[in-house]
């Protein structure tokens, strides 16, 4: 089985275009959660904290179209310092699935 990604397309802080990256998440108690390597300064994470209104997919690289449909949701970066139970949750579930977890939790509910 190809391995499966979240397709993850936020609106363009500056641009205002949508801006699609593939990316590793995990799902915990119903919802789902991605972690940025590059923290505050990935430019997904600066488009969420200006928008938070998202929409999502999940499929292989492959043919991530054939995946799930495009859902509307909406991302929220995880509180570290507030939500640390959380935090070290999907760290573990990170770990456990891709042997990596040194990042910001940012977590996608869908609408």
């Amino acid at each position: 089985m190809a391995e499966r990604f979240f397709y993850l397309t936020t609106t363009g802080r500056e641009s205002g275009l949508p801006r699609e990256i593939e990316i590793w998440f995990v799902e915990h108690e119903g919802r789902y959660y991605l972690v940025s390597e590059r923290r505050e300064a990935s430019g997904w994470v600066q488009n969420l904290r200006k928008e938070a209104r998202v929409r999502f997919s999940i499929g292989s690289r492959d043919a991530h179209e054939e995946g799930s449909a495009s859902a509307p949701g909406r991302g929220r970066i995880v509180d570290g310092a507030g939500e640390e139970d959380l935090v070290h949750a999907v760290s573990a579930r990170m770990e456990a699935k891709y042997q990596w977890s040194d990042g910001l939790v940012v977590e996608i509910t869908a609408d």
